[in-house]
């Protein structure tokens, strides 16, 4: 019954399909499922950087590491203003601090873009993984309409051949009660 339906199937050839639909079909024949945790299966292919610049992105983007930085950058103003005033360590205009901001955002932008690449390239992933449970869904329907319609025409020749029977049955009694 697939394979009526593979010849067919979004109006296209079997040699025509994709190697993701090849594979879903082979999975629908197999009658085994597509889907599956595709969270775990993307991060299963991401290397140790990846998931590093993944993880400084979530922290850096998160309301603790906001609150945390402007916690420590108050710090750096009393320090150097009110407790060590005879000798700062990095004195007003805080030109130390500027240096290490430039180079703290200067390591942290590539770092974000790179996580943000990554979010891109994950939802194309599970953009593809949605796609192959939506064929597989719409296979499995495809098959089960299939089924129905054969069954359907079964139950009508079963019902003709009976209405021929009975038809016949009452031809004969007809004649039989015309004789009499």
């Amino acid at each position: 019954m697939l394979k009526d339906l593979e010849k067919t199937l979004l109006g296209k050839q079997v040699d025509q399909l994709t190697s993701a639909e090849k594979k879903v079909l082979k999975k629908a024949r197999e009658r085994r499922t597509v889907s599956t945790n595709a969270g775990e299966d993307f991060l299963a292919g991401s290397s140790f950087g990846q998931r590093v610049a993944d993880s400084i992105a979530r922290i850096g983007g998160s309301w603790s590491f906001i609150i945390g930085f402007l916690l420590f950058l108050v710090a750096w103003v009393i320090l150097n203003t009110v407790i060590l005033a005879a000798r700062p360590i990095d004195a007003y205009p805080f030109i130390f601090l500027n240096l290490l901001l430039s180079m703290v955002a200067a390591i942290q932008a590539p770092i974000i873009m790179m996580s943000q690449n990554r979010q891109a390239e994950r939802d194309r992933f599970m953009a593809a993984k949605d796609y192959e449970i939506n064929l597989k869904a719409e296979i499995e329907v495809l098959a089960l309409h299939h089924k129905i319609d054969e069954q359907v025409v079964k139950e009508l020749r079963e019902t003709r051949a009976e209405i021929d029977t009975l038809r016949q049955a009452i031809e004969a009694l007809t004649k039989q009660s015309g004789r009499s």
